[in-house]
Parts: C-alpha cells; structure tokens; sequence
C-alpha cells in the first residue's frame, strides 16, 4: 500500500476532459481531492476510488 501525501504529483488511469493527466494532491484522509495541473479544476473522490483509479506517483521532474 503506497503512502500518499499532500503536494505529490500523481498520474490517474483515465485522463481529465481538458487532456492533462498530472494531479496534484491537495488533501488526504478518508476522502482526497486532487487538482487537475492544466486547467486547475479541483475532484474529490473516496479513497478507495482514488487507489483505484490512480497510476502511478510522478516525480517532481515530469510535473
């Protein structure tokens, strides 16, 4: 089980209508919302979605 924190970048299995697939963790607990890093639109979505639907963590130089 990976350990999230707030500030890292994570890339989901289906991208955002706007075409970018890089998020940003704003908050984490029972729910997280992450931020789309292209048009700024902020999602929140239950953890167990989110540990679903996410694919990988990126590091600070794919951002």
């Amino acid at each position: 089980m990976t350990q999230y924190h707030v500030g890292q970048h994570v890339q989901m299995k289906k991208g955002h209508p706007c075409g970018a697939n890089s998020w940003r963790i704003i908050r984490v607990g029972m729910d997280f919302r992450i931020k789309c890093e292209k048009c700024g639109r902020s999602v929140l979505l239950p953890r167990g979605r989110f540990e679903r639907r996410v694919k990988g963590v990126l590091s600070e130089e794919d951002v």
